[in-house]
């Protein structure tokens, strides 16, 4: 199992429509081969410096190789649908994780 963080750094103005469209693109991953489910938190310590919000999705994956499909083929334009909506009003980091006993 993986896990993908992805956290994100969201302009207070138009976190309402970026979590609008967070809650539709989290089942457009989730239908993507290799994805098993999703969880999306808002991020309150450390806290988002004044006016920003921080979300963090956190999507768990069968296998690196599902994750490195996904990096290779749906990526692009997965994040390009954000970026696209909210030019310069959000920033992106992603983390992977897998279990330390694994």
């Amino acid at each position: 199992m993986i896990v993908y963080i992805v956290d994100v750094d969201v302009d207070a103005e138009i976190y309402a429509a970026y979590r609008t469209w967070l809650d539709a693109h989290v089942p457009e991953m989730l239908a993507l081969p290799g994805f098993v489910s999703a969880e999306v938190f808002e991020r309150l310590e450390p806290p988002a410096a004044p006016g920003r919000r921080a979300v963090s999705a956190h999507y768990r994956l069968a296998s690196v190789q599902d994750l490195e499909r996904y990096l290779r083929v749906d990526a692009p334009r997965m994040r390009a649908d954000g970026t696209t909506r909210f030019p310069g009003r959000f920033t992106a980091t992603r983390q992977v994780l897998s279990r330390a006993d694994a």
